[in-house]
């Protein structure tokens, strides 16, 4: 007897077909158009409806070395996204590369800008998860985003509360992680005409774990994001999100049977994108991502973009591995 619905499921999950794989042998634009628009349906951002920015600015402070902006914009009807723009203050006015920075699925923003503000933040931190420090000491501008679900946006200090927004958002045919991708494409609509130092042509976008994930979805959708550097997110579905406890914010509804995530990578193509990944993640297995890396591969070169994907790996677990992402990106995007 099979009395254990996970048995029934595991066969099910191993035996999904990606419908929409790239094939090699048809044109790759017109794949990726059409392949696009299905990741946008499944993702439920054509249900999204933009709204006035009523941009405003809560405060301004000057840091040792770069000015930070505390703003509020309107993605959409009644949803605020709160960000931190930090800029470098060096005298000049030319445009600089910025970098989205998506903490993962923590206590909140405040980990991104490397400021603890509970118990266990300090470590959370030391695994060199204090993106917009690193993006400010590289001269470059940090917009820091929190997501919906996290910190200041629904969370706690006691960790996410991501459940309860997600199943709502599936009832009425959208998903958690469209909306944060919905999120970060406003943050491009908006935020370089309120910034003129932000280069809009040179916006990447960054995060690790759940911020890895949401990188990845939003470089897929938003061809405006010039490169993409998730970290440990990058996996095949079913050996992590499938076969694996995680949090529900991490699930797209009939995914599987169109695509995988070595596929969303081939829709970030020409486009850099550095892959990191942690020997030792237990969540996101490297054996998958190597796999998934195979599948990303095989789109980049169809673009005749091969140099610009790598695909990095850290000795330890599930954290970023600043000095090996880094060189990887200042390699495929030259913005260094």
């Amino acid at each position: 007897m099979a009395l254990d619905p996970f048995v029934h499921m595991e066969k099910k999950l191993k035996g999904a077909a990606a419908r929409l794989r790239y094939d090699e042998k048809g044109d790759f634009p017109t794949w990726q158009e059409e392949a696009r628009g299905k990741l946008r349906g499944l993702l439920g951002l054509d249900l999204m409806k933009p709204c006035p920015d009523d941009f405003r600015t809560e405060w301004v402070r000057e840091e040792e070395g770069f000015t930070e902006h505390r703003v509020l914009f309107t993605s959409e009807e009644d949803v605020d996204v709160l960000c931190h723009v930090l800029i470098p203050r060096d005298g000049r006015e030319d445009r600089l590369p910025a970098v989205i920075c998506l903490q993962g699925h923590s206590k909140g923003m405040h980990i991104s800008l490397g400021r603890p503000k509970y118990p266990g933040d300090e470590q959370t931190i030391a695994d060199d998860r204090d993106f917009a420090r690193q993006v400010i000491a590289r001269g470059q501008i940090a917009i820091v985003m929190e997501q919906r679900g996290f910190g200041e946006r629904g969370g706690t200090p006691e960790g996410p509360a991501c459940h309860q927004y997600a199943v709502q958002a599936m009832l009425v045919g959208q998903t958690l992680i469209g909306q944060r991708v919905f999120d970060i494409s406003r943050a491009i609509d908006i935020l370089p005409g309120h910034f003129p130092r932000i280069d809009s042509t040179r916006i990447a976008v960054m995060g690790n774990s759940g911020g890895g994930t949401a990188s990845v979805y939003a470089a897929a959708c938003d061809t405006r994001i010039a490169a993409a550097m998730p970290s440990c997110a990058f996996c095949g579905f079913t050996q992590s999100i499938g076969l694996i406890r995680h949090c529900i914010c991490n699930y797209v509804p009939g995914i599987m049977n169109w695509f995988d995530m070595g596929d969303l990578a081939c829709l970030i193509a020409p486009r850099p994108l550095v892959i990191v990944n942690g020997k030792d993640d237990k969540i996101f297995p490297l054996e998958s991502a190597m796999q998934q890396y195979a599948i990303a591969e095989k789109g980049y070169r169809a673009c005749g973009a091969a140099q610009k994907l790598r695909h990095v790996t850290g000795p330890a677990g599930h954290r970023f591995y600043a000095e090996l992402g880094w060189a990887a990106f200042d390699e495929v995007t030259g913005w260094k």
